[in-house]
Protein backbone atom coordinates (compact mmCIF):
# COMPACT_ATOMS: atom_id res chain seq x y z
CA UNK A 1 0.00 0.00 0.00
CA UNK A 2 1.43 3.73 -0.58
CA UNK A 3 1.90 5.49 1.81
CA UNK A 4 -0.12 8.93 2.48
CA UNK A 5 2.48 11.84 2.44
CA UNK A 6 0.38 13.24 5.44
CA UNK A 7 0.67 10.04 7.17
CA UNK A 8 2.66 11.60 10.50
CA UNK A 9 -0.53 13.56 10.93
CA UNK A 10 -2.22 10.09 11.71
CA UNK A 11 -0.47 9.63 14.33
CA UNK A 12 -2.04 10.88 17.50
CA UNK A 13 1.09 12.00 19.43
CA UNK A 14 2.31 13.63 16.77
CA UNK A 15 -0.59 15.46 15.68
CA UNK A 16 -1.35 16.95 19.03
CA UNK A 17 2.14 18.27 18.90
CA UNK A 18 1.77 19.87 15.40
CA UNK A 19 -1.24 21.35 16.36
CA UNK A 20 0.18 23.04 19.36
CA UNK A 21 3.50 24.26 17.99
CA UNK A 22 1.12 25.48 14.74
CA UNK A 23 -0.88 27.82 16.49
CA UNK A 24 1.89 28.86 18.82
CA UNK A 25 4.00 29.75 15.95
CA UNK A 26 0.77 31.71 14.71
CA UNK A 27 1.18 33.17 17.59
CA UNK A 28 4.67 34.10 17.46
CA UNK A 29 4.21 35.66 14.22
CA UNK A 30 1.87 37.96 15.31
CA UNK A 31 4.45 39.15 18.26
CA UNK A 32 7.04 41.61 16.37
CA UNK A 33 4.66 43.28 14.86
CA UNK A 34 2.40 43.92 17.42
CA UNK A 35 5.35 44.70 19.46
CA UNK A 36 6.63 47.50 16.92
CA UNK A 37 3.22 49.38 17.09
CA UNK A 38 2.91 49.41 20.72
CA UNK A 39 6.30 50.79 21.39
CA UNK A 40 6.11 53.16 18.77
CA UNK A 41 2.63 54.26 20.28
CA UNK A 42 4.66 54.97 23.67
CA UNK A 43 7.89 56.68 22.74
CA UNK A 44 7.55 57.24 19.17
CA UNK A 45 11.46 55.95 19.28
CA UNK A 46 13.47 53.71 17.11
CA UNK A 47 16.42 53.20 19.38
CA UNK A 48 13.64 52.01 22.24
CA UNK A 49 11.54 49.65 19.37
CA UNK A 50 15.88 48.62 18.91
CA UNK A 51 16.39 47.41 22.34
CA UNK A 52 12.81 45.67 23.10
CA UNK A 53 13.05 43.27 19.95
CA UNK A 54 17.18 42.72 20.78
CA UNK A 55 15.40 41.66 24.58
CA UNK A 56 13.98 39.16 22.87
CA UNK A 57 17.16 37.59 21.07
CA UNK A 58 20.06 37.92 23.48
CA UNK A 59 18.85 35.97 26.24
CA UNK A 60 17.98 33.30 23.27
CA UNK A 61 20.95 32.77 22.38
CA UNK A 62 23.06 33.23 26.00
CA UNK A 63 20.38 30.14 27.56
CA UNK A 64 20.30 28.10 24.53
CA UNK A 65 23.06 25.50 25.97
CA UNK A 66 21.40 25.62 29.04
CA UNK A 67 18.06 24.92 27.67
CA UNK A 68 20.04 21.82 25.94
CA UNK A 69 21.57 20.60 29.16
CA UNK A 70 18.01 20.96 30.83
CA UNK A 71 15.70 19.43 27.71
CA UNK A 72 18.36 15.53 28.15
CA UNK A 73 18.62 15.40 31.96
CA UNK A 74 15.00 16.26 32.25
CA UNK A 75 11.95 15.02 30.40
CA UNK A 76 11.32 17.27 27.44
CA UNK A 77 8.02 17.87 27.57
CA UNK A 78 8.10 18.95 31.28
CA UNK A 79 10.73 21.74 29.94
CA UNK A 80 8.29 22.67 27.18
CA UNK A 81 5.19 22.85 29.36
CA UNK A 82 7.43 25.17 31.65
CA UNK A 83 8.32 26.99 28.97
CA UNK A 84 4.96 27.33 27.70
CA UNK A 85 3.50 28.18 30.77
CA UNK A 86 6.03 30.57 31.67
CA UNK A 87 5.98 32.44 27.88
CA UNK A 88 1.95 32.88 28.49
CA UNK A 89 2.05 34.60 31.87
CA UNK A 90 4.80 36.37 30.38
CA UNK A 91 2.59 37.52 27.62
CA UNK A 92 -0.18 38.32 29.73
CA UNK A 93 1.56 40.80 31.55
CA UNK A 94 2.45 42.54 28.10
CA UNK A 95 -0.66 42.65 27.16
CA UNK A 96 -2.11 43.44 30.70
CA UNK A 97 0.52 46.67 30.52
CA UNK A 98 -0.46 47.71 27.55
CA UNK A 99 -4.21 48.03 27.85
CA UNK A 100 -3.82 49.42 30.70
CA UNK A 101 -2.01 52.14 29.40
CA UNK A 102 0.74 52.00 32.22
CA UNK A 103 3.27 50.27 30.40
CA UNK A 104 7.26 51.47 30.68
CA UNK A 105 9.92 50.99 27.95
CA UNK A 106 12.36 48.51 30.62
CA UNK A 107 9.46 46.61 31.78
CA UNK A 108 8.81 45.56 28.04
CA UNK A 109 12.53 45.07 27.95
CA UNK A 110 12.82 42.75 30.72
CA UNK A 111 9.54 40.76 30.34
CA UNK A 112 10.83 39.98 26.44
CA UNK A 113 13.82 39.11 28.11
CA UNK A 114 12.34 36.28 30.43
CA UNK A 115 9.89 35.30 27.19
CA UNK A 116 13.82 35.03 24.74
CA UNK A 117 14.88 32.72 27.83
CA UNK A 118 11.80 30.83 27.94
CA UNK A 119 12.44 29.94 24.02
CA UNK A 120 15.88 29.50 24.80
CA UNK A 121 14.80 26.16 26.84
CA UNK A 122 11.91 25.07 24.86
CA UNK A 123 13.52 24.80 21.31
CA UNK A 124 16.14 22.13 22.26
CA UNK A 125 13.83 20.10 23.54
CA UNK A 126 11.59 20.55 20.79
CA UNK A 127 13.76 18.83 18.54
CA UNK A 128 14.53 16.31 20.83
CA UNK A 129 10.88 15.70 21.82
CA UNK A 130 9.70 15.23 17.87
CA UNK A 131 10.99 11.83 16.95
CA UNK A 132 9.23 10.80 20.21
CA UNK A 133 5.72 11.90 19.09
CA UNK A 134 6.26 10.15 15.80
CA UNK A 135 7.00 6.62 13.99
CA UNK A 136 10.82 6.56 12.65
CA UNK A 137 9.57 6.03 9.05
CA UNK A 138 7.51 9.14 9.38
CA UNK A 139 9.98 11.32 11.23
CA UNK A 140 11.15 13.37 8.05
CA UNK A 141 7.32 13.74 6.87
CA UNK A 142 6.98 15.40 11.01
CA UNK A 143 10.03 17.75 9.75
CA UNK A 144 8.51 18.99 6.73
CA UNK A 145 5.00 19.59 7.92
CA UNK A 146 6.55 21.97 11.13
CA UNK A 147 8.68 23.47 8.51
CA UNK A 148 5.65 24.11 6.14
CA UNK A 149 3.71 25.37 9.56
CA UNK A 150 6.13 27.84 9.90
CA UNK A 151 5.84 29.20 5.82
CA UNK A 152 2.07 29.45 6.65
CA UNK A 153 2.31 31.39 9.56
CA UNK A 154 4.51 33.46 7.69
CA UNK A 155 1.69 34.57 5.65
CA UNK A 156 -0.58 34.33 8.42
CA UNK A 157 1.09 36.29 10.79
CA UNK A 158 1.66 40.03 9.84
CA UNK A 159 -1.84 39.58 7.95
CA UNK A 160 -3.43 38.99 11.32
CA UNK A 161 -1.13 41.03 13.46
CA UNK A 162 -2.30 43.84 11.27
CA UNK A 163 -6.22 42.92 11.78
CA UNK A 164 -5.76 43.06 15.22
CA UNK A 165 -4.04 46.16 15.64
CA UNK A 166 -6.25 48.11 13.53
CA UNK A 167 -9.57 46.68 15.32
CA UNK A 168 -8.44 45.78 19.17
CA UNK A 169 -5.05 47.54 19.37
CA UNK A 170 -1.29 45.86 20.00
CA UNK A 171 -2.51 44.61 23.77
CA UNK A 172 -5.21 42.42 22.18
CA UNK A 173 -2.42 41.10 20.28
CA UNK A 174 -0.07 40.26 22.82
CA UNK A 175 -2.63 38.57 24.75
CA UNK A 176 -3.32 36.61 21.67
CA UNK A 177 0.53 35.18 21.19
CA UNK A 178 0.09 34.42 25.45
CA UNK A 179 -3.38 32.30 24.88
CA UNK A 180 -1.30 30.42 22.07
CA UNK A 181 1.02 29.08 24.26
CA UNK A 182 -1.67 28.17 26.52
CA UNK A 183 -3.05 25.75 23.51
CA UNK A 184 0.89 24.55 23.12
CA UNK A 185 0.83 23.75 26.80
CA UNK A 186 -2.65 22.08 26.83
CA UNK A 187 -1.67 19.86 23.36
CA UNK A 188 2.21 18.58 25.37
CA UNK A 189 0.44 17.85 28.64
CA UNK A 190 -2.14 15.47 26.70
CA UNK A 191 0.66 13.28 24.60
CA UNK A 192 1.64 9.83 26.05
CA UNK A 193 5.02 9.61 25.37
CA UNK A 194 8.13 6.77 25.81
CA UNK A 195 9.76 6.95 29.23
CA UNK A 196 12.31 9.38 29.97
CA UNK A 197 15.72 7.91 29.89
CA UNK A 198 17.42 9.05 32.85
CA UNK A 199 21.47 10.03 32.41
CA UNK A 200 23.56 9.66 35.37
CA UNK A 201 23.92 12.34 38.05
CA UNK A 202 27.20 14.45 37.08
CA UNK A 203 27.41 18.18 37.10
CA UNK A 204 26.06 20.96 34.80
CA UNK A 205 29.40 21.50 33.49
CA UNK A 206 30.24 17.94 32.76
CA UNK A 207 26.45 17.40 30.83
CA UNK A 208 27.74 20.34 28.83
CA UNK A 209 30.96 19.15 28.11
CA UNK A 210 29.39 15.10 27.10
CA UNK A 211 27.32 17.73 24.67
CA UNK A 212 30.14 19.19 23.25
CA UNK A 213 31.93 15.77 22.24
CA UNK A 214 28.66 14.62 20.68
CA UNK A 215 28.63 17.84 18.87
CA UNK A 216 32.32 18.03 18.18
CA UNK A 217 32.90 14.48 17.34
CA UNK A 218 31.04 14.20 14.44
CA UNK A 219 32.85 16.24 11.36
CA UNK A 220 29.41 16.78 9.54
CA UNK A 221 27.68 18.04 12.36
CA UNK A 222 30.29 21.15 13.40
CA UNK A 223 31.19 21.93 9.90
CA UNK A 224 27.87 22.43 8.89
CA UNK A 225 27.22 24.72 11.66
CA UNK A 226 30.32 26.77 11.37
CA UNK A 227 29.23 27.16 7.75
CA UNK A 228 25.65 28.19 8.37
CA UNK A 229 26.23 30.47 10.87
CA UNK A 230 28.78 32.56 8.37
CA UNK A 231 26.03 32.11 6.06
CA UNK A 232 23.60 33.41 8.56
CA UNK A 233 25.61 36.36 8.97
CA UNK A 234 26.04 37.06 5.29
CA UNK A 235 22.36 36.93 5.04
CA UNK A 236 22.17 39.27 7.70
CA UNK A 237 24.19 41.99 6.02
CA UNK A 238 22.14 41.41 2.87
CA UNK A 239 18.76 42.08 4.90
CA UNK A 240 19.89 45.06 6.38
CA UNK A 241 21.09 46.32 2.99
CA UNK A 242 18.61 45.13 1.16
CA UNK A 243 16.02 47.16 3.34
CA UNK A 244 17.60 50.25 2.78
CA UNK A 245 18.18 49.73 -0.94
CA UNK A 246 14.58 48.82 -1.20
CA UNK A 247 12.86 51.41 0.61
CA UNK A 248 15.01 54.43 -0.82
CA UNK A 249 12.86 54.28 -4.06
CA UNK A 250 13.28 50.03 -5.47
CA UNK A 251 9.70 49.41 -4.94
CA UNK A 252 9.07 50.39 -1.22
CA UNK A 253 7.04 48.22 0.98
CA UNK A 254 5.13 46.64 -2.00
CA UNK A 255 8.51 45.18 -3.47
CA UNK A 256 9.81 44.15 0.12
CA UNK A 257 6.12 42.47 0.87
CA UNK A 258 6.45 40.51 -2.49
CA UNK A 259 9.67 39.64 -1.49
CA UNK A 260 8.52 37.79 2.14
CA UNK A 261 5.26 36.21 0.29
CA UNK A 262 7.50 34.67 -2.34
CA UNK A 263 10.04 32.94 -0.15
CA UNK A 264 7.18 31.93 2.33
CA UNK A 265 5.89 30.31 -0.75
CA UNK A 266 9.20 28.78 -1.85
CA UNK A 267 9.60 27.47 1.74
CA UNK A 268 5.99 25.52 1.34
CA UNK A 269 6.85 23.95 -1.74
CA UNK A 270 9.98 22.55 -0.21
CA UNK A 271 8.06 21.31 2.76
CA UNK A 272 5.62 19.99 0.27
CA UNK A 273 8.56 18.39 -1.48
CA UNK A 274 10.12 16.84 1.56
CA UNK A 275 6.93 15.09 2.36
CA UNK A 276 8.03 12.34 0.15
CA UNK A 277 11.48 12.54 -1.16
CA UNK A 278 13.62 10.25 0.84
CA UNK A 279 17.10 10.69 -0.72
CA UNK A 280 20.14 8.22 0.60
CA UNK A 281 22.24 10.90 1.03
CA UNK A 282 20.07 13.57 2.34
CA UNK A 283 22.64 16.02 3.37
CA UNK A 284 24.24 15.87 0.03
CA UNK A 285 21.14 16.86 -1.85
CA UNK A 286 20.44 19.63 1.46
CA UNK A 287 23.69 21.01 0.44
CA UNK A 288 22.89 21.34 -3.31
CA UNK A 289 19.40 22.83 -2.60
CA UNK A 290 21.47 25.47 -0.79
CA UNK A 291 23.87 26.55 -3.60
CA UNK A 292 21.54 29.25 -4.84
CA UNK A 293 21.96 30.79 -1.29
CA UNK A 294 23.61 33.54 -2.47
CA UNK A 295 22.36 34.89 -5.45
CA UNK A 296 20.09 37.56 -3.61
CA UNK A 297 23.36 39.12 -2.38
CA UNK A 298 24.76 38.71 -6.01
CA UNK A 299 21.46 40.33 -7.35
CA UNK A 300 21.45 43.47 -5.19
CA UNK A 301 25.01 44.07 -5.55
CA UNK A 302 24.40 44.29 -9.34
CA UNK A 303 21.76 46.86 -8.92
CA UNK A 304 19.27 44.72 -10.88
CA UNK A 305 15.45 45.56 -10.86
CA UNK A 306 14.02 44.65 -7.48
CA UNK A 307 12.10 42.26 -9.44
CA UNK A 308 15.53 39.49 -9.94
CA UNK A 309 15.24 39.31 -6.13
CA UNK A 310 12.01 37.99 -6.23
CA UNK A 311 12.96 35.36 -8.41
CA UNK A 312 16.09 34.78 -6.12
CA UNK A 313 13.46 34.77 -2.89
CA UNK A 314 11.74 31.61 -4.41
CA UNK A 315 14.67 29.43 -4.79
CA UNK A 316 16.36 30.52 -1.60
CA UNK A 317 13.12 29.99 0.44
CA UNK A 318 12.74 26.15 -1.64
CA UNK A 319 16.18 26.00 -0.43
CA UNK A 320 16.86 26.64 2.74
CA UNK A 321 13.37 24.95 3.68
CA UNK A 322 14.37 21.81 2.29
CA UNK A 323 18.11 21.81 3.73
CA UNK A 324 16.84 23.04 7.37
CA UNK A 325 14.14 19.60 6.61
CA UNK A 326 16.65 17.11 5.58
CA UNK A 327 19.78 18.65 8.28
CA UNK A 328 16.85 18.17 11.23
CA UNK A 329 15.94 14.46 10.28
CA UNK A 330 19.49 14.13 10.02
CA UNK A 331 20.66 14.83 13.41
CA UNK A 332 17.68 13.10 15.25
CA UNK A 333 18.28 10.01 13.06
CA UNK A 334 22.11 9.88 13.99
CA UNK A 335 22.52 11.34 17.29
CA UNK A 336 21.90 9.38 20.30
CA UNK A 337 18.70 10.24 21.71
CA UNK A 338 20.21 10.37 25.22
CA UNK A 339 22.68 13.95 23.53
CA UNK A 340 19.90 14.83 21.35
CA UNK A 341 19.04 18.18 22.70
CA UNK A 342 22.63 18.97 23.92
CA UNK A 343 23.62 18.60 20.46
CA UNK A 344 20.78 20.83 19.13
CA UNK A 345 21.61 23.34 21.83
CA UNK A 346 24.44 24.27 19.95
CA UNK A 347 23.52 23.88 16.65
CA UNK A 348 20.98 26.55 17.61
CA UNK A 349 23.83 28.49 19.40
CA UNK A 350 26.75 28.07 16.70
CA UNK A 351 23.62 29.04 13.94
CA UNK A 352 22.50 32.62 15.86
CA UNK A 353 25.84 33.28 17.01
CA UNK A 354 26.62 35.43 14.12
CA UNK A 355 23.83 36.64 13.28
CA UNK A 356 23.78 40.36 15.59
CA UNK A 357 27.09 40.99 14.07
CA UNK A 358 25.77 40.80 10.56
CA UNK A 359 23.15 43.21 11.42
CA UNK A 360 25.82 45.48 13.70
CA UNK A 361 28.42 45.75 10.90
CA UNK A 362 25.97 45.84 7.81
CA UNK A 363 25.87 49.48 7.37
CA UNK A 364 28.99 50.11 9.22
CA UNK A 365 31.09 48.42 6.37
CA UNK A 366 28.73 49.86 3.54
CA UNK A 367 29.63 53.12 4.52
CA UNK A 368 33.03 52.40 5.00
CA UNK A 369 33.66 50.85 1.38
CA UNK A 370 30.73 51.37 -0.19
CA UNK A 371 27.28 48.56 -0.88
CA UNK A 372 28.42 46.90 -3.63
CA UNK A 373 31.90 45.81 -2.22
CA UNK A 374 30.54 45.05 0.77
CA UNK A 375 27.68 42.89 -0.79
CA UNK A 376 30.49 40.83 -3.07
CA UNK A 377 32.57 40.02 -0.19
CA UNK A 378 29.21 38.53 1.40
CA UNK A 379 28.46 36.29 -1.38
CA UNK A 380 32.15 35.14 -1.70
CA UNK A 381 32.08 34.09 2.18
CA UNK A 382 28.28 32.31 1.53
CA UNK A 383 29.67 30.75 -1.53
CA UNK A 384 32.45 29.24 -0.01
CA UNK A 385 30.93 28.34 3.35
CA UNK A 386 28.63 26.18 0.58
CA UNK A 387 31.77 25.20 -0.90
CA UNK A 388 33.14 23.73 2.36
CA UNK A 389 29.90 21.69 2.85
CA UNK A 390 30.08 19.84 -0.55
CA UNK A 391 33.85 19.10 -0.27
CA UNK A 392 33.43 17.36 2.92
CA UNK A 393 33.41 13.91 2.62
CA UNK A 394 31.48 13.19 5.59
CA UNK A 395 28.47 15.23 4.39
CA UNK A 396 28.53 14.03 0.71
CA UNK A 397 28.37 10.06 1.90
CA UNK A 398 26.03 10.30 4.98
CA UNK A 399 23.69 7.26 4.40
CA UNK A 400 20.03 7.98 5.81
CA UNK A 401 18.85 5.84 8.50
CA UNK A 402 15.31 3.97 9.03
CA UNK A 403 15.70 4.33 12.84
CA UNK A 404 17.31 7.03 15.06
CA UNK A 405 20.66 6.05 17.32
CA UNK A 406 19.98 4.66 20.55
CA UNK A 407 21.49 5.52 23.85
CA UNK A 408 24.57 3.24 24.87
CA UNK A 409 24.73 1.74 28.12
CA UNK A 410 22.05 1.03 30.71
CA UNK A 411 19.62 3.79 32.32
CA UNK A 412 17.03 4.17 34.79
CA UNK A 413 13.59 5.10 32.90
CA UNK A 414 11.36 7.56 34.70
CA UNK A 415 8.19 8.72 32.91
CA UNK A 416 7.89 11.84 31.13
Amino acid sequence: MRRIPLGALQEREFRLFFTGQLVSLLGDAVTPFALAWAVLDLTGSVRDLGFVLAANTVPLVVFLLAGGVFADRLPRRGVMLTADVARMAIQAATAALLLSHTARIWELIVLQALAGTGTAFFNPASTGLTPMTVSAGRLQEANALRGMSMGLTQFAGPALAGLLIVTVGPGYALAIDGASFGVSAFCLARLHLPLHVALAPQSFARDLLDGWREFAARTWVWLIVVSVSLGNMMDSVWLVLAAVWIKNGHGGVGAWTAILVVSAIGALAAGATALRLKPRRPLLLASIAVVPIASPIIVLALKLPWETLVVTALVTGFGTMLFNTLWETTLQQHVPSASLSRVSAYDWFGSLLCQPLGLALAGVVAAGIGMSRTLWIAAVVDLAAVAAILAAPSVRHLQRLDEPQLEQGAQQPVAD
